[in-house]
């Protein structure tokens, strides 16, 4: 198999680097994205990558992003939204969106579509981390996507990961026949730092010894990833679909109507001003 050209974000830490790693050691071209100038730089050095840096809590650092990948990178094989998190109190960005939605959903939302062109152009495949958090904490209302109703940091989060599988379904849906596969994933209960800012269940679940008994290493947390990443849709794997541990599995219902889809892809063209 040709090596591909693999952008992650969320890379700096986690399943994102462990990802970037494993795709590394298979020959791949792996491009690092984080937000830490620190820690990002660090993951591209020990790998030979090249590396940006941006905070999807500013959409006007995933606009700028978006433009140097497209200044740098002739292709993009795989774009692998991985970047997101858990947060505390209910927090407005200064674009001025509940900060769980627009970090996990809205921010990758932007950077696919900027890059668009350059993903149909390459054949490529789009690769959104989710989580099985949808079917446990979502409580989506298509008509109050900023939580500013029964917020709570598990509900936000949620909402997003639901956000996250209805933007891989309308994304197959718009461009799959311009060449672009995509697939979300859960990956498992993982030992990272996820969850650092988050309180409550989520906080001590992630962040106390316990957490070794029953959450898996960042590596097996990638594997998903990596599989979708280095194989190719269509033979090893269906595009527009959601998976775990390789396997399809059935989201929730809301997951899978097509009119939330669009709904939700045209408020998001809206709120991101694209």
């Amino acid at each position: 198999m040709e090596p591909k050209v693999i952008v992650i974000t969320g890379a700096s830490d986690g399943i994102g680097a462990a990802g970037a790693a494993q795709l590394h050691e298979r020959g791949h071209t792996v491009v690092v994205i984080g937000r830490s100038p620190a820690k990002t730089e660090a993951v591209a050095e020990e790998l030979g990558a090249r590396s940006y840096t941006a905070d999807f809590a500013v959409l006007d650092d995933v606009r700028r992003l978006a433009a140097d990948l497209r200044r740098d990178l002739p292709r993009i094989d795989v774009l692998a939204n991985n970047a997101g998190g858990i947060f505390g109190d209910r927090e407005v960005t200064a674009d001025g969106h509940e900060k769980t939605m627009q970090v996990n959903h809205l921010a990758p939302f932007l950077l696919t579509n900027l890059l668009v062109d350059v993903l149909v152009d390459s054949r490529a495949t789009v690769i959104n981390t989710s989580s099985v958090a949808h079917s446990f904490f979502s409580k989506f209302d298509i008509e109050d996507i900023e939580v500013t109703k029964g917020y709570s940091p598990q509900v936000a989060y949620g909402n997003a990961k639901l956000e996250n599988i209805l933007f891989t379904k309308e994304l197959h849906r718009r461009f799959h026949d311009q060449g672009i596969s995509t697939a979300a994933f859960h990956p498992g209960g993982v030992a990272t730092n996820f969850a650092s800012e988050a309180k409550g269940v989520m906080r001590f679940a992630y962040h106390t010894p316990l957490r070794r008994l029953f959450l898996i290493s960042p590596a097996k947390g990638a594997d998903t990833l990596v599989w979708l990443a280095s194989s190719e849709p269509g033979r090893d794997w269906v595009s527009g679909e959601y998976y775990y541990k390789r396997k399809i599995k059935a989201p929730t219902e809301q997951a899978t109507d097509p009119d939330l889809a669009q709904r939700l892809w045209e408020q998001s063209t809206s709120l991101c001003g694209l």
